[in-house]
C-alpha cells in the first residue's frame, strides 16, 4: 500500500492560453464524491508568454462569462522590484505576473490514482472578484451543499477570502468576500456548532503586534461573520515560530475536531513550511485539547519535490480525507509551490504525534 506519491506536476497540466506556461499545480481543495472517488480543485498558476520574453504584463480576467484573459501592461519605469511572481511598483502597489485558477482533477477511490484532469479552467475569478486570480481553495461538505472558500486577488479588494456554494461541484453560486484583505487559509467546519457556522482563518495586518495566527469566527448565514478571536498562535523556537495557518477542513473524530495545519519557521535565509495537527473540543472549538509538539511537526519537507521548486522547502496541506479503510488519513498538499502530493498516515500515527494540553 502506497504511503506517499507525487500526484501532479506542471507538465501534467494543459495551459489555458496558447503559448502560456504552467508554473505550478498546487494547494488543492479536496472532497469525497458520492461515488467514493475523490475530487481535487487544484490551483493552477500560469505565466504569460509575453512576460516570459521579458515584458512586464499582468494577466487579468476581462469578461464575466467564459474565460477571457487580457493583460495589464506595466511600464518598467514604474517598477521598483520583481520577486518571484510578484511585481512591486514604486508607489507601493503590487501586481502579479502569473494568473491562478482552479482545475478539476478526479482520483479513484484509493485517492492515489488519477482518472481525469480537466483541460480547461473549472473555476476562475471574474472582472469584479478575483480578476487577478483565485487561489488555494478549501471545500467543506455540509449537509447537501459544498462550501468552497478561496482566495480572491482583486484590484480594489486585494487578497481576500471569498465563498461559493454548490450542490454538485459544477454550478457555483458566488457569495462574495466573507473575510476582507488580508485574510487567507479559511476552512469552514462540516457541521454547525451550537447553531452557528464556524470557520478558522488567518488575517494579517500591516502593523503587527504578534506573528500571524489562526482565528475563529461564527456566522448565522455564511456571509456575515463575527465574534472573532485568535485561538492558536505560533510558538517561539519551534517549527512554526514565524506564522501558522489552517490547512484541511477539520475532521470530526471521537476525540475532537482534528485540524491539519501548516507552520513556518525561518532557517537562516530560508523559510521552511511544515505540517502539524491540532485537536479542538467538539462542543467548544476554541479549546485546544492537543497539538503537535514544538520540536516535532507531523511532517516536514523530505522528498526532492518538497524541497526543490518555485519555493523551496514547502509542504502545504489543504485537504484531508478519511481513507475507506477508516484507519488512515489521506493528506493532500502543495509541494514546493510547484506540485501536488498525497501522504497516507495512520490515524493512530497522527494522534500519537499530539501532545495533550494539561
Amino acid at each position: 500500500m502506497e504511503t506517499e506519491k507525487l500526484l501532479l506536476q506542471p507538465k501534467d497540466i494543459k495551459p489555458s492560453v496558447r503559448n502560456w506556461s504552467v508554473q505550478g499545480v498546487l494547494n488543492p481543495a479536496v472532497a469525497r464524491l458520492p461515488s467514493k472517488k475523490i475530487v481535487l480543485f487544484a490551483r493552477v498558476a500560469e505565466r504569460s508568454a509575453q512576460h516570459a520574453k521579458g515584458a512586464l504584463h499582468c494577466p487579468v480576467i476581462t469578461h464575466k462569462k467564459g474565460f477571457r484573459i487580457g493583460e495589464e501592461r506595466i511600464s518598467r519605469k514604474d517598477v521598483a522590484s520583481v520577486d518571484g511572481n510578484g511585481i512591486r511598483l514604486k508607489n507601493g502597489i503590487c501586481r502579479l505576473s502569473t494568473f491562478s485558477h482552479l482545475r478539476k482533477v478526479v482520483l479513484n477511490k484509493n485517492g492515489f490514482d488519477i482518472e481525469s484532469i480537466a483541460e480547461k479552467p473549472t473555476f476562475t475569478g471574474t472582472p469584479h472578484e478575483g480578476q487577478y486570480g483565485v487561489e488555494d481553495a478549501r471545500i467543506t461538505k455540509l449537509g447537501r451543499k459544498y462550501l468552497m472558500t478561496y482566495v480572491s486577488v482583486s484590484k480594489n479588494e486585494g487578497v481576500s477570502t471569498s465563498l461559493a456554494i454548490s450542490k454538485n461541484l459544477s454550478q457555483w453560486k458566488r457569495m462574495g468576500i466573507i473575510f476582507r484583505e488580508q485574510n487567507k487559509d479559511c476552512v469552514i467546519f462540516p457541521e454547525k456548532i451550537k447553531g452557528k457556522y464556524v470557520a478558522l482563518h488567518r488575517p494579517e495586518g500591516f502593523f503587527e503586534f504578534s506573528q500571524p495566527s489562526i482565528w475563529i469566527s461564527y456566522s448565522n448565514d455564511l456571509v456575515y461573520w463575527g465574534r472573532e478571536k485568535s485561538i492558536i498562535q505560533p510558538r517561539p523556537n519551534s517549527w512554526e515560530s514565524l506564522r501558522i495557518g489552517a490547512g484541511a477542513v477539520p475532521l470530526k473524530t471521537r476525540e475532537g475536531w482534528l485540524e491539519i495545519y501548516h507552520g513556518v519557521k525561518q532557517d537562516g535565509g530560508n523559510k521552511i513550511y511544515s505540517a502539524g495537527a491540532i485537536l479542538l473540543d467538539l462542543k467548544n472549538p476554541e479549546k485546544i485539547i492537543a497539538r503537535s509538539p514544538k520540536n516535532k511537526p507531523l511532517f516536514s519537507p523530505s522528498k526532492q519535490y518538497e524541497k526543490i521548486g518555485f519555493v523551496n522547502n514547502v509542504v502545504f496541506p489543504t485537504g484531508a480525507i478519511i481513507d475507506l479503510n477508516k484507519k488512515d488519513l489521506l493528506i493532500y498538499l502543495g509541494a514546493a509551490d510547484t506540485s501536488i502530493a498525497v501522504k497516507r498516515m495512520a490515524l493512530t500515527e497522527v494522534f500519537n504525534n499530539l501532545e495533550y494540553i494539561k
